[in-house]
């Protein structure tokens, strides 16, 4: 059976506590991968300055260079993953088998990642708002005649991944470009990203000693985020409550993300409904960025039919499907106790299921050892029922009314916010809000990204801070 080490400094190095990974389908083992002790890692973290000036010995220029030939292997190279070497396709099999994400999607996001990879230097241009990069390998320069300072704030990144969609690994490997060593603990059925990230880094030529990846329990994941100086965690809001106020993490959680529907907007409303499926929809809904409610001033109950009529034909298929869209619970009893959660929900007044009321579509599917959710609209004519602003790990969206005057003070935070509106008032309005973290003025789908801006945080901000710089002419021309 396949081993998958832990990698500490990039050696591989096997561990006499492991645990297995399990196939989504059959519940057996697929690959065992070693297990990180606390007192295993605190050991490591002490040498972690030293891969820092490892890193430190290369130009950023030189790191997005590496970055971009990462991509090409992480896309394209056989890699090693334990004492096989693991293809594309392998990594795509694995992938969907552990996590119940179908091949497709799986794909998608691996050219996510590559796409990230080979435009890190776009990427690292929007992070940093147009920064002059080589300011980063001296501490200092001069741009735009204007002296800058830049000091690195961080020796590590640290990283609590999640296992629900490995598209979010492209959000922490600039941190390689940065300069700044990673100190990862991937989650626990889906240890194959980061792996082959980290493989394919290494094989294009970056140091090694960049690359700790831990698969570790609670207590070892609490040790990478007190140890780390800077790190990103992955959760639900009960996961990442307890380091909202530490400024050194960057909490990736719960998004709540929305669409806002002007009233300017409702005339011709079915212009829209394409987008809103996709906002959805895309990536099985697993995504923060993916729309959890729809937000509109009138005409919700007829939207939401609108909109469960185009969800009520996805069908749960294979997971090697090529039309495959839906993706599996790893953990049928999760599925079932979300069903559980929403149907007791639905008991308030305020609330009503257009997708089973209207189309039949049943709440959980279990086909070929398989568990799915199906997608489900909700529609809500009280802003205030606990479904109007709640978010799950499967295509599930809430069509809410309320006064367009109201929906701001409603809505609550919002990582992304479509807004179909031509009404500038408004729009002011949505400019000054501080419960959205990114405004989408238009027709632009929730999940679109733009990789020259940051969706959730910053991760330049987060590693990097400017100080001020004065240096006497003779310094300032050297």
């Amino acid at each position: 059976m396949l081993h998958i080490p832990l990698l500490r400094a990039g050696q591989p190095y096997q561990s006499l506590s492991t645990i297995e990974v399990l196939n989504s389908q059959t519940g057996e083992p697929m690959a065992v991968m070693s297990q990180a002790n606390r007192g295993l890692i605190s050991r490591d973290m002490l040498s972690i300055s030293d891969h820092k000036r490892v890193l430190d010995q290369f130009t950023v220029a030189d790191l997005i260079q590496v970055s971009q030939i990462a991509g090409q292997h992480f896309m394209q190279a056989e890699l090693p993953i334990g004492q096989q070497l693991q293809s594309p396709n392998d990594y795509i099999a694995q992938l969907s088998t552990s996590t119940g994400v179908p091949k497709t999607l799986c794909r998608q996001n691996m050219n996510k990642i590559a796409t990230v990879l080979n435009h890190v230097d776009d990427v690292l241009g929007g992070l940093t708002r147009g920064l002059d990069l080589s300011i980063l390998d001296k501490g200092w320069g001069q741009q735009h005649g204007r002296m800058l300072g830049y000091l690195c704030c961080a020796d590590s990144l640290g990283g609590i991944l999640p296992s629900n969609s490995a598209g979010v690994h492209s959000l922490w490997v600039p941190s390689i470009a940065l300069k700044v060593p990673l100190v990862l603990k991937p989650g626990s059925t889906e240890p194959w990203s980061p792996y082959r990230i980290a493989q394919a880094f290494i094989k294009a030529g970056c140091p090694p000693e960049a690359f700790n990846l831990y698969p570790t329990s609670h207590d070892g994941a609490t040790e990478i985020l007190l140890r780390t100086d800077r790190s990103v965690l992955y959760g639900s809001e009960s996961t990442v409550a307890p380091w909202r106020s530490d400024p050194k993490v960057q909490i990736h959680g719960t998004g709540w993300s929305k669409i806002l529907v002007g009233e300017d907007a409702l005339t011709n409303w079915e212009q829209y409904l394409e987008m809103m499926i996709t906002s959805v929809a895309e990536n099985s809904g697993r995504s923060c960025i993916n729309t959890s409610s729809i937000w509109v001033p009138a005409q919700g109950q007829q939207i939401a039919e609108a909109v469960a009529g185009q969800l009520s034909q996805i069908q749960a298929l294979p997971l090697d499907h090529p039309e495959a869209r839906l993706s599996a619970f790893f953990d049928p009893q999760i599925a079932h106790r979300l069903v559980d959660m929403i149907e007791g929900y639905l008991k308030i007044p305020g609330a009503i299921d257009i997708s089973s009321q209207l189309f039949e579509v049943e709440s959980v599917v279990e086909t070929d050892g398989y568990t799915f959710l199906m997608p489900k609209v909700i529609y809500c004519s009280d802003p205030s029922h606990p479904l109007a602003n709640t978010e799950f790990l499967f295509p599930f969206v809430s069509v809410v009314e309320a006064p367009q005057s109201k929906i701001l003070n409603l809505i609550g935070s919002t990582l992304v916010a479509s807004v179909l509106t031509e009404d500038q008032v408004w729009i002011t309005d949505l400019l000054h809000s501080p419960d959205i973290e990114r405004l989408n003025l238009g027709a632009i789908p929730t999940n679109h990204i733009s990789w020259d801006q940051p969706h959730e945080g910053n991760l330049f901000d987060l590693l990097y801070r400017q100080r001020a710089m004065q240096a006497d002419q003779r310094l300032a021309t050297a």
